[in-house]
């Protein structure tokens, strides 16, 4: 495999390995600063590994040009759905810049960020976890999309144990 195909293939690994890190983290932390340190440090890494993905995508696949992204997010698309649509290079633009806002904050005014509306942290979440899914479960293949699968049910079982557990102390 050339060297490039393996950087955009691991960096975008550990993007995701990251963001579940970061995410699982923040779920337990429950007050526990060194445990929300660890989780910012996890997700801002990944955010900067997913940056370099995108880097890697772009120089390795595409030569730079957003018509060639485009055009190869929209046969594999085809290939996945049935439908030859590139919109979902919009959603990965998207989740860069919500990954980026998401993580700068949290790193630059952490109280701000653990004080902001629940409602905010579930649509920020719930985007990223629609996209990441969509990236590993349903465009994945082999052990990305178990792996993908695994981690899935991994975060949906700690947000159910914690909310439990916060649920049934005084």
């Amino acid at each position: 495999m050339p060297t490039g195909e393996l950087l955009t293939r691991w960096t975008i690994r550990g993007a995701i390995a990251l963001y579940v890190l970061g995410l699982a983290l923040r779920i337990r932390a429950q007050g526990r600063r060194s445990w929300s340190k660890w989780g910012s440090r996890a997700w801002t890494a990944g955010c900067f590994v997913f940056l370099l993905h995108l880097l890697c995508a772009f120089e390795f696949f595409h030569a730079w040009s957003h018509v060639a992204a485009y055009e190869a997010t929209a046969r594999r698309t085809a290939e996945v759905v049935g439908v030859a649509w590139g919109g979902g290079l919009y959603a990965n633009y998207a989740f860069a810049v919500v990954w980026c806002s998401n993580a700068f904050w949290w790193v630059g005014w952490p109280q701000s960020y653990q004080a902001r509306p629940p409602a905010v942290e579930w649509a920020v979440q719930g985007f990223l976890a629609f996209i990441a899914f969509n990236a590993t479960v349903v465009f994945g293949a082999g052990a990305v999309r178990w792996a993908g699968l695994a981690a899935a049910l991994l975060l949906a079982a700690l947000l159910i144990y914690t909310n439990r557990l916060r649920r049934s102390l005084p």
